[in-house]
């Protein structure tokens, strides 16, 4: 298992940039670039900025242009990783993060759950992101309530809704008029994929990626929400 990680991170690192699974989502001034990287690593581009969620050294960046604004969802090292930090960001880079990772990268500005803010013309808010029941003992949570935060950029006429590592809560059944909205997946951390299309019928976004999956039959997740009208599911390779 170890050798084949360390396969799959060295072919990674060794595949050209045009070859990543990128996807565009239609918006008021030119479409929407996303670009899957790895896991809960991915880049959005948009109006001529560029936005990394969560960077992370297991993930190719190479080829990729730096970050104008980077947002961190969580402490773990699959979403605050310093290493992966440094490597996209620039003099001038903006970073939003939940005040927890402040403890670690001073630099960060902090924006808490419920927070929102306007960074060039993007309204960047803070979706409390946690767990309900999951965690390493009884009565501990992998991810406490008020630590870790999604979050719902709203950018080019769209609102996209970015998970971070949650459960169904109810602050994300109760999002409203999302076009796509990234969804994590994967026991024991947050959710399986039943739960996981549970909550998309909930809040229905026009389109949902799963990420975060590593382990996810995401079949699953498809089939629960194929006969759901107005909800398209698209499988992205988030591990190629």
């Amino acid at each position: 298992m170890k050798r084949a990680l360390i396969l799959s991170i060295l072919w990674a690192a060794l595949l050209p940039a045009q070859q990543r699974p990128v996807q565009t989502l239609p918006a008021s001034s030119g479409d929407i670039r996303v670009t899957p990287i790895r896991h809960a690593s991915l880049m959005l581009e948009y109006g001529g900025k560029v936005i990394h969620v969560d960077p992370w050294s297991q993930g190719n960046y190479s080829g990729l242009p730096p970050a104008d604004l980077i947002l961190i969802t969580d402490i773990h090292g699959d979403h605050l990783d310093l290493k992966a930090i440094a490597q996209v960001k620039k003099a001038t880079t903006k970073i939003l993060a939940p005040p927890a990772v402040q403890q670690r990268l001073a630099e960060a500005e902090v924006i808490g759950n419920g927070e929102s803010r306007v960074w060039e013309g993007i309204t960047v808010e803070a979706v409390p992101s946690y767990n309900l029941e999951r965690g390493p003992q009884p009565g501990t949570q992998y991810h406490p309530k008020g630590r870790g935060n999604g979050y719902v950029l709203t950018l080019g006429g769209k609102r996209l809704y970015l998970s971070g590592d949650t459960e169904c809560v109810a602050e994300v059944r109760q999002l409203k008029n999302i076009d796509a909205a990234f969804l994590c997946m994967n026991l024991p951390y947050t959710m399986p994929p039943e739960e996981a299309a549970t909550c998309v019928r909930a809040f229905r976004p026009k389109v949902v990626y799963p990420y975060h999956c590593r382990g996810s039959d995401l079949k699953v997740f498809e089939g629960a929400l194929k006969a759901e009208k107005g909800i398209e599911v698209r499988i992205l390779d988030w591990y190629y």
